[in-house]
């Protein structure tokens, strides 16, 4: 459950990267941007949603990290 957290986290980072690399190279004349911000913001939601699940089914310990 930590490593597949981690691996989102680092992939909703690179996503903002693509992002604003897709942001100063196209000047605003294609949607690339959008597309790379909108799989981040859908690559957050799924963290918390898995974050979420994790908690409920006792994955995640409710004392938390000790």
């Amino acid at each position: 459950m930590r490593y597949l957290v981690i691996f989102l986290l680092l992939c909703a980072v690179a996503s903002l990267a693509s992002g604003l690399f897709f942001l100063m190279k196209d000047k605003g004349n294609s949607d690339r941007t959008v597309k790379a911000l909108t799989l981040r913001v859908a690559i957050s939601i799924a963290i918390f949603l898995l974050l979420m699940a994790g908690y409920y089914f006792g994955i995640i310990p409710k004392e938390g990290l000790r």
